[in-house]
């Protein structure tokens, strides 16, 4: 099997790569980190106009991409150079749900995704949740032929950015069912939403959201009535590609800068990666990675196959990504030695990056344990 980029995902790659060891380097993403915003407008849109936001969506929705081969391709690379900007929360996730089940007014909100000019955020972990998809608590009660919304969501990732968020309530069911689960487009003034945001530890910002008798007409149901779990189920299986991706490019940066650090720090009158023992540690780390990468292929190539086959996969990207990924990020840091924890160190926020992407759905355990049960569902 051939797993080379095609020539349209090579130059996607290339065209990115170069435009963010340009224009994206720590100075940037620092200043970044300092902003109300959490991402720079700037440099989202010019990203826009390069056609990435474009690339996670399919033709007949606007873009010229939206396969797992194409979200990888994108997500490596923004976390090759450690990009905070939402493009999982407004992109993969708000824009996947609304062209995946919008209607015709909701469509020309992805338009306006992918060219750049709106946020979005998806509104559907909550307190007591854990990473449990189906447990949906927040209420959407009858009131004409609108609704009423009332509960809480918690880490709500590019909230205060938003133009609109994308909110899961329930409608029927108890709080673990799989269905009755609603989704809702919600402007970010409405009346009875607050928000109350905080900055991230791995860059960009979240908030905590309440929702207290927030009433909506008919025109903001987002797909049919206590249908929502199985599209969130599907953009979530593209964010566990993303997600394991964006690792792997991060894991990348972390092996590459201390793979330069030790051929250049000396110790005795020589550089310390001359030293046998520090030697096999690096090559441990680069076996590793290697392994990480066989498995967000795996990831990418499944992500259009059957559901179950699909999260089967996922899964397993997960828990060795999740596992490499605190390895690398443990050993990196250690054989740089006090220099990695610096803020100016490009190392201390990549691995930031790679350490806190085993906390958004799902850490090691958890997709371990779901890699399990998944495989007793296949037999």
């Amino acid at each position: 099997m051939n797993f080379e980029l095609t020539e349209e995902r090579q130059m996607l790659q290339d065209t990115l790569r170069r435009f963010l060891s340009d224009r994206y380097d720590t100075r940037v993403r620092n200043a970044i980190l300092e902003s109300d915003l959490g991402y720079a407008p700037e440099i989202w849109r010019q990203l826009a106009e390069l056609g990435v936001i474009g690339a996670l969506f399919t033709e007949a929705q606007g873009g010229f991409g939206g396969m797992g081969f194409d979200i990888a391709t994108v997500f490596e690379e923004l976390g090759r150079a450690g990009v905070v900007e939402p493009f999982l929360d407004c992109a993969l996730l708000g824009g996947g749900l609304l062209a995946a089940l919008g209607n015709e007014a909701q469509q020309a909100l992805v338009e306006a995704v992918i060219a750049g000019e709106c946020q979005l955020a998806l509104a559907h972990g909550e307190p007591a949740g854990r990473y449990d998809l189906e447990h949906v608590a927040t209420r959407a009660v009858p009131d004409g032929a609108g609704v009423v919304l009332n509960g809480r969501k918690a880490v709500v990732v590019n909230a205060e950015a938003a133009d609109h968020v994308i909110v899961s309530a329930r409608e029927s069911g108890s709080v673990l069912d799989r269905a009755g689960i609603s989704l809702f487009v919600v402007p970010r003034d409405a009346d009875g939403m607050t928000l109350t945001g905080y900055p991230l530890i791995s860059g960009g910002r979240a908030a905590e959201l309440v929702l207290d008798h927030v009433r909506l007409g008919p025109e903001a149901r987002l797909g049919a009535a206590g249908a929502g779990y199985e599209a969130l189920s599907t953009r979530i299986a593209a964010a566990h590609v993303a997600l394991s991706a964006e690792a792997l490019g991060a894991m990348e940066t972390a092996t590459a800068l201390t793979r330069d650090y030790m051929t250049t720090r000396t110790q005795f009158g020589r550089p310390i990666a001359t030293f046998q023992a520090l030697q096999h540690r690096m090559a441990d780390l680069l076996i590793e990675v290697e392994q990480a990468r066989s498995a967000v292929i795996l990831a990418a190539g499944h992500l259009e196959a059957a559901p179950l086959e699909r999260d089967r996969n996922g899964a397993a990207a997960r828990t060795l990504i999740g596992r490499v990924g605190r390895l690398v990020a443990e050993e990196t840091i250690q054989l740089h030695g006090g220099i990695a924890m610096t803020q100016e160190y490009e190392l201390a926020h990549i691995a930031k990056r790679i350490v806190m992407t085993d906390h958004r759905f799902g850490d090691t355990d958890y997709h371990l344990e779901r890699f399990i049960a998944l495989g007793r569902d296949a037999a």
